[in-house]
């Protein structure tokens, strides 16, 4: 609440209780009149005198004394003596008035019949009611004159208050105006010479600003640590593109060397120049067979490379070139990954600041598929609005919002009656209720640490979801980041939460990245144990991608590991992709890990799984994603 509104209030209060204390004085003056007179007619003398037997006789006889309000005498032998004036019940119609009534009546036994009269307090209220009326006109007349007062200081103030705010807003705008120091007088003297010195200042260092940038726009427009062309002229670049003119095309694609941060924090900062210089090389010998190839560095990490006269379908095959670089690259540092690829195609005359969005989606969604990977964004379909800022503005809106919604795949059990689960899939919209890439979500959520508070809503809607929802049964399987799994402030948080509520904590199976794993295993090893002490189960989703011993079962032993959609192409022809898929059936077998294979589109797929002996299935052929159903049955996991 503003100060205005908060003093109006105060003022609105405070005469408020100043008019209920002048009430309540006037109405405790009333009341003492009030009892003093009708002392007076009980203890009158007149009462022990001889008084007449007819009523009229006796209120005239009365009336001299008394005034009244009603008068009744019921004689009890003759009616004729009978005698009755004024009504019992007041109907004054003046409201001050009524906020004084005293009920003064009294009902006596006379010699020859009965007396009941209410005393009549005219005056006195009279006299209360003109004068609470007198004091509240001069009390309200105070406050309006106090009001109205108030209200043209802070009208000025607030007229003052503007003027220095839009002199600061005309700052962030460079514009440097001399100041109307007739607006700052009074308290607000110190802020007008705040300003002045900040504009005095800032106008300076713009100057100075000024002068720097003309020197740096004299310098070449070349990456010294990688020999690559600067983001001006990647700028540049993209100006041209923009214009119309001929029908060119080609492929972008956008580099993020992930690993830059950590290498300068633990090796130097030259050891980050060498690792950039690294990645600038893989570049190049990758793309040494393309002609005019132009390469530039946009930010510290980001690359950009234009690749002309190439289609889509002749990114692939270099895309490889570019992962088997880094790959190669990669075994020489000590890293998890070296750097990822999003590439998108181009055409002149397209709208470039969408293709630079897009580029940057395509890069988060491939941060998503394993060390070194690339993603190819061939249409403009929604990633392009969303930049690195904005993403991150876009996540921190969806926890905000708990804003995502659940799809839910089945997976189907092959061995007999022994049952799997179903897997839940998340999937984020906007404000606007539009859904958002989900794996570009998850990706950014990552880049600007939010996975682990993405996860924390995930894991609380899909307890709300089963706990709003009694006659939704069954087991149902979430993803959650590795990141957040390794973080046992995360982990801390999962147990408690699983212990409070066990059995929906027995319902819930955790689907972690089998490379993530991997990483950090005496992480998952501590993770796994600690989920199988509330209950819950854990299973390994993309399975095999990383794998090179058998030794991960004996170590982690999940519930579940769910190959990688890799191994599921050309199953049912390839003998090596059986046999292979056979040893991890046949070792997560004795091991009582359940093998569920995905990405099943075909009926010979499915067959062939079936004959190999896994325990689920999963993929579109045995079943789409669709919204979760209360209706929908669902058993539990043996």
């Amino acid at each position: 609440m503003s100060v205005s509104k908060t003093f109006h209030f105060l003022l609105v209060v405070i005469f408020i209780s100043i008019t209920l204390v002048l009430y309540r004085a006037e109405a405790e003056r009333v009341t003492k009149l009030a009892t003093e007179q009708f002392n007076s007619y009980t203890s009158s003398s007149v009462w022990l005198t001889s008084l007449p037997e007819n009523g009229e006789a006796l209120y005239s006889r009365l009336k001299q004394t008394y005034s009244f309000q009603f008068f009744q005498y019921i004689h009890s032998q003759d009616s004729s003596f009978n005698f009755t004036y004024g009504q019992l019940m007041s109907q004054r119609s003046d409201i001050i008035k009524r906020l004084f009534i005293q009920e003064l009546g009294d009902t006596r036994a006379l010699s020859m019949g009965r007396l009941q009269v209410k005393l009549s307090l005219e005056p006195i209220l009279d006299s209360a009611a003109s004068s609470l009326k007198s004091n509240l006109i001069y009390l309200w007349a105070l406050y309006l004159l106090i009001a109205i007062l108030f209200s043209l200081l802070m009208s000025r103030l607030k007229r003052s208050i503007r003027y220095a705010s839009e002199a600061i807003a005309s700052l962030a705008s460079l514009k440097f105006d001399a100041l109307a120091h007739s607006k700052f007088r009074g308290e607000l003297k110190p802020v007008g010479l705040a300003i002045e010195n900040s504009r005095t200042a800032l106008h300076q260092q713009f100057n100075e600003i000024n002068k720097h940038n003309e020197l740096l726009n004299r310098e070449a427009y070349q990456d010294p640590v990688t020999g690559f062309s600067t983001r001006p002229k990647f700028t540049d670049k993209l100006d041209n593109l923009a214009k119309p003119g001929k029908d060119r095309i080609g492929l972008l694609a956008m580099v993020k060397a992930t690993e830059l941060g950590a290498i300068n924090q633990a090796q130097g900062r030259v050891a980050g120049d060498d690792y950039l210089a690294g990645v600038a090389n893989c570049l190049r010998k990758a793309l040494s067979e393309q002609s005019h190839v132009e390469f530039y560095r946009i930010s510290s990490a980001d690359f950009a490379v234009f690749i002309p006269d190439l289609v889509i379908n002749d990114a692939e095959a270099i895309l490889d070139k570019i992962k088997s670089e880094f790959d190669e690259y990669q075994q020489t540092i000590e890293a998890e990954s070296v750097a990822y690829t999003g590439l998108v195609p181009y055409q002149q005359g397209n709208e470039v600041l969408s293709l630079v969005y897009l580029g940057d989606a395509a890069v988060s969604i491939a941060q998503t598929l394993g060390p070194n990977s690339y993603h190819i964004q061939e249409k403009l379909n929604g990633d392009e609005l969303f930049g690195d800022s904005r993403w991150k503005e876009a996540v921190e809106d969806i926890i905000a919002r708990k804003a995502l919604r659940f799809h839910a795949q089945d997976i189907q059990p092959c061995r007999g009656e022994q049952k799997v689960y179903r897997e839940l899939l998340s999937r984020f919209y906007s404000k606007e209720g539009k859904f958002l890439p989900t794996a570009t979500v998850i990706a950014m959520a990552e880049r600007h640490n939010l996975s682990l508070e993405l996860d924390k809503i995930i894991i609380l809607n899909t307890f709300r979801l089963l706990m709003d929802n009694p006659n939704l049964d069954g087991v149902f399987g979430i993803n959650i980041s590795t990141a957040s799994v390794t973080q046992p402030t995360f982990v801390a948080w999962l147990k408690d939460l699983f212990i409070r509520q066990r059995s929906l904590a027995s319902r819930i199976v955790l689907e972690v990245n089998e490379s993530g794993m991997q990483a950090n295993i005496n992480m998952a090893y501590k993770f796994v144990r600690d989920m199988h002490s509330v209950g819950s189960r854990v299973s390994v989703e993309h399975f095999g991608m990383g794998f090179t011993s058998f030794k991960f079962f004996k170590e982690i032993r999940p519930d579940f590991i769910k190959l990688d959609g890799s191994y599921t192409d050309a199953i049912d022809s390839d003998d090596n992709n059986r046999f292979f898929v056979k040893m991890i059936v046949d070792v997560a077998r004795k091991q009582s890990i359940k093998v569920v294979a995905t990405s099943i589109e075909r009926q010979e797929e499915k067959l062939a799984f079936e004959h190999l002996l896994v325990d689920g299935l999963q993929g579109y052929y045995i079943a789409k994603p669709k919204p979760i159903s209360t209706k929908d049955e669902q058993s539990t996991v043996t």
